[in-house]
């Protein structure tokens, strides 16, 4: 066995926080990753909450509004597809947790009830 040199003490520790600062990173884009996909998420129940009640002709926005949890909010468009059917687009904003990726955008479509 040979002896120790003085020299190496500490190097593991030395190596590791070197390495933090990779973690971090990661660890921020998996949330941002995470707030992303919800935001998504959100986007597509709104627009089918508010394409199901404009197919009742009821209000889309409202619906929209009462579809999307959380401190989220949402925009919708109507698009009349004449007596056949209605589109609704629903946009949310992604919640800005490091990086600002702007808005999701989902649409729904659904036959009007007759």
């Amino acid at each position: 066995m040979s002896p120790r040199r003085s020299g190496d003490r500490g190097q593991v520790a030395v190596e590791y926080l070197g390495f933090i600062p990779v973690l971090l990173i990661v660890a921020m884009a998996g949330i941002q990753i995470g707030a992303i996909a919800y935001a998504a998420e959100q986007a597509g129940t709104a627009a089918r909450a508010g394409a199901r009640a404009a197919s009742l002709r009821q209000d889309a926005q409202q619906a929209c509004a009462g579809a999307v949890s959380g401190p989220l909010t949402v925009q919708c468009a109507e698009t009349d597809g004449g007596d056949d059917s209605v589109t609704v687009t629903a946009t949310v904003h992604i919640p800005e947790i490091f990086w600002d990726f702007g808005d999701a955008t989902k649409t729904a479509t659904m036959p009007r009830d007759h």
